[in-house]
């Protein structure tokens, strides 16, 4: 199905950002972003600071509250109600920005380099560090892990053109691709009729101004000035982009765009992931091996995730020393990670790609690799399920820690830290948390029948039918985990 058929040729979005009243005046300012960054930018370095100098003790200091409960917690509801709004707003291209008006780098990405791998490790990596350091413990490590993000991110941009550490590097970027084919927003051309009549391609290339000369005090006028606004710098040429994938909703495209063409518009989450044409940026992703095992990654570690943090997993990990003769949880940690991540899923995808695929003429892993995208909606409804319920929970007591903050600081009118505020009482948060794993596999079952029923026809129920069992036993598996008395990281609850 090509891109303008599923951006509705000629048609008007029913519901656009951009066109609201207030919010589309900000979002088409061409400063909306750095504004965004900037306010993120202070949150980020006061949190540097207070995880450097404030209390070492988690849940009384602000960096490891705000970072490892409410941030993230906002994060995946971001996503679920409105879109990639947090790589909008990223701090991490504040430097960049300051670096690359003193030196623009002339490197492109390495051509080898052009695919999720690298991302994928990371997000991995973050996920087994989080464990075996601890982090949600520790603000000073907290605090650290803000500031090699930033270093990394800036050592990245100031060498290459373009966007490569959004687009190929940065893990929470993966994550939050990956998690925005099921938000309900996307940015695409308002109408591809006035695309197919464009000849300058300003949203990929970018668009240089004549800005209006200026007077001089000898009453000639000065020499026009050049205003150049940069185009799409992840490669997402936008009469051809589908869906979110690799969209950081920065709105370049947006300024670019001479005909006001652009739009944040409402659409049917994982509808991306239905369809298979070739997109602009990233190509055909039935051919893609590094977003499938992105993908798998993505869900898989969801439930590893919620597994590290009940009581379970304990039980298991002395049961590993025990056998292995060792108290070192970097080895112990490192071998359950492997077999959460690698081997088990790679059973699971082999196993039932084998019983939906064998009477298909496509090969083992071309099948594997195409309905490996079913597990991207349970796998956000785990993450949601999972971070929301360390989020609402412990909803109210950010107010305390930040009252306490800023008595530190001095700043007295606050008054003392009400530290009996707490959130949502479990009871309350355990249907939340069911709904969201239910609503990701609404999504999952769904998105395996439309693939079925497109690639095998009138046998479309045999090739539906694995697939359907193993995103139940992953659905399963989550509310048994989320149904375990949980460790509340980062609070005194």
């Amino acid at each position: 199905m090509p891109a303008s058929r599923l951006q509705g040729l000629g048609s008007v979005p029913r519901l656009d950002w951009i066109r609201l009243p207030l919010i589309g005046r900000f979002l088409r300012w061409r400063r909306a972003r750095l504004v965004l960054q900037c306010g993120m930018g202070l949150l980020a370095a006061l949190l540097v600071f207070e995880g450097l100098a404030g209390p070492q003790l988690a849940p009384k200091n602000l960096s490891t509250l705000a970072v490892w409960v409410h941030w993230r917690g906002a994060l995946v509801l971001g996503l679920l109600v409105l879109g990639n709004v947090f790589c909008m707003g990223c701090p991490l291209l504040l430097p960049r920005e300051l670096a690359r008006k003193i030196r623009q780098p002339v490197r492109n990405w390495p051509r080898l380099l052009r695919k999720k791998w690298i991302g994928l490790g990371l997000f991995a990596g973050v996920l087994f560090v989080y464990e075996w350091l601890d982090l949600w413990a520790s603000p000073t490590a907290t605090a650290w892990a803000i500031l090699i993000y930033f270093g990394v991110a800036l050592f990245v941009d100031a060498f290459f053109r373009g966007a490569p550490f959004c687009k190929w590097v940065c893990p929470v970027g993966q994550f939050n691709f990956v998690a925005s084919t099921f938000s309900p927003f996307e940015v695409r051309a308002r109408d591809q009729a006035v695309c197919g009549g464009c000849t300058t391609k300003d949203c990929i290339k970018g668009r240089v101004e004549a800005a209006p000369a200026k007077a001089i005090a000898s009453a000639v006028p000065a020499p026009a000035e050049t205003v150049v606004q940069r185009g799409c710098e992840l490669g997402l040429f936008l009469p051809s982009k589908v869906g979110n994938l690799d969209c950081t909703f920065c709105l370049d495209c947006v300024q670019a765009c001479p005909e006001d063409n652009v739009a944040i518009a409402l659409r049917v989450p994982a509808e991306e992931l239905k369809v298979d044409p070739v997109r602009s940026g990233i190509g055909r992703i039935s051919k893609r091996n590094d977003l499938a095992v992105l993908t798998i990654v993505f869900a898989f570690g969801a439930l590893l995730n919620a597994f590290g943090m009940v009581g379970p997993v304990y039980a298991l990990q002395r049961s590993m020393a025990a056998f292995l003769g060792t108290q070192s949880d970097f080895i112990i940690l490192g071998i359950l990670f492997f077999v959460c991540l690698v081997i088990l899923p790679a059973l699971c995808i082999g196993l039932t790609a084998w019983l939906a695929a064998r009477h298909s003429t496509s090969s083992l892993w071309a099948h594997a690799r195409r309905f490996s995208f079913t597990l991207a909606p349970l796998g956000f409804g785990v993450w949601l399920a999972h971070y929301c319920f360390h989020f609402l929970t412990g909803l109210w007591t950010i107010v305390p820690v930040t009252q306490a903050a800023l008595l530190r600081y001095g700043i007295e009118w606050v008054g003392r830290p009400s530290w009996g505020l707490g959130g949502l009482h479990e009871a309350w948060v355990w249907p939340i948390e069911i709904g969201f794993v239910g609503l990701g596999l609404v999504g999952s079952l769904g998105l395996a029948w439309s693939l079925s029923e497109r690639d095998f026809g009138r046998t479309a129920a045999k090739a539906f039918l694995p697939w359907a069992g193993l995103i139940l036993a992953l659905a399963g598996t989550a509310l048994w985990l989320l149904a375990q008395p949980m460790e509340m990281r980062g609070t005194f609850l």
